[in-house]
């Protein structure tokens, strides 16, 4: 086994709280594989709701308002992170690491070393691998990407053979995963129309590529001051993120599908969208949790909705060979040094940007 550093660079975080909860280390231990890990040199790490909303506590029932990154004072600490289960601190977080396979635990392939790999998100129990009960996250439940060298199991990495650089393949995982599993979940087909809102953000542009991927017919919603940077993504039609009135914007389209990680005020007008037998499908809520349902429109349309957390072990396979086919591109807006997670993360929180932010040790 090639001869790792002791300790390496990492941007930790202490506790539920404000970005200060993130501590810069020069001398943190560095991962030892045990029998079914592979050690890998980060090469780049991309910025993530998720990481978001736990660090901050907005996964707690106690908080009800929009996603904005501060700290929640309501937090329940028994419910803080997605899975509703407390966060053992210190934490690394970072669930979109890029980088080199650099030391193999003994059941590992030896033909990973030195491979570009990407990690899946979702960690599973490889004796129960389609329990969702028995899943946790990436830079949650356990050490991620937000240091100069992070650990997976040998089941979780994917080489990818891209002409991409780490900092484009950093934007993928959790974007691409969480939207392809929306997608599948929603069983969308060439025979929909999709509507997509908060299409400028990571998930959203995801959606648009994938959607278009399945030949589907993708109507898209964003700030208009990023339609430039959505339209590139080839919607069929491009909408602002609130229109005045969005049965008169549609016209004589017909939506069998909302795509949504936004949520929030405009909620009920999304799903009054909806034709008959249309379906919802919901990874997110950046713009609040809280919404006001008319269970007549539910019903009285054959509505479906689906939540989408916990994916299938295919999503990521997939997601990785539409990456080596060509078939989806990444959308990268900024890049930043590790040391400066803080100020990336305040960026991402403002979204401001387009795309994805990635941080680079």
């Amino acid at each position: 086994m090639p001869n790792l550093p002791a300790t390496m660079n990492a941007m930790v975080l202490k506790g539920h709280g404000d970005v200060d909860m993130y501590h810069w280390h020069d001398d943190w231990p560095t991962p030892t594989p045990g029998p079914d890990d592979v050690v890998i040199k980060v090469g780049a790490c991309g910025l993530n709701n998720t990481d978001v909303n736990t660090r901050s506590g907005w996964y707690s029932k106690a908080v009800d308002e929009a996603t904005t990154g501060g700290a929640y004072r309501e937090v329940d600490d028994e419910d803080p992170t997605w899975g509703g289960r407390p966060l053992t601190f210190p934490r690394i977080q970072g669930a979109d690491p890029v980088g080199r396979v650099v030391a193999l635990g003994a059941n590992a392939d030896p033909d990973l070393m030195g491979k570009r790999v990407l990690i899946d998100g979702w960690i599973r129990d490889w004796d129960d691998p389609d329990n969702k009960d028995k899943t946790g996250y990436f830079g949650s439940e356990k050490n991620g990407g937000y240091a100069e060298y992070t650990m997976a199991d040998r089941r979780d990495v994917a080489v990818v053979e891209s002409d991409l650089s780490d900092a484009e393949l950093a934007t993928f995982q959790c974007s691409y995963s969480t939207a392809e599993g929306m997608l599948v979940r929603a069983n969308v087909t060439a025979n929909d129309t999709v509507l997509i809102p908060g299409a400028s953000g990571g998930v959203g542009g995801a959606l648009i590529q994938l959607c278009k991927l399945r030949g589907a017919r993708v109507i898209a919603m964003a700030s208009e001051a990023k339609h430039a940077e959505v339209a590139a993504l080839n919607p069929d039609i491009l909408l602002p993120r609130a229109p005045e009135n969005l049965r008169v914007a549609l016209g004589d389209e017909k939506i069998t599908v909302v795509a949504d990680v936004v949520g929030g005020d405009n909620w009920p007008t999304l799903i009054d969208m909806l034709e008959r037998g249309g379906r919802y499908t919901c990874s997110g809520a950046i713009a609040g949790p809280m919404v006001k349902l008319d269970l007549r429109t539910f019903y009285l349309r054959d509505l479906t909705f689906t939540g989408s957390t916990v994916i299938p072990q295919e999503v990521f396979h997939n997601m990785v060979r539409y990456i080596e086919e060509g078939s989806i591109k990444p959308m990268l807006a900024a890049t930043y040094p590790l040391s400066e997670l803080r100020e990336a993360q305040t960026a991402f929180i403002e979204k401001r940007h387009t795309g994805n932010i990635v941080v680079v040790p």
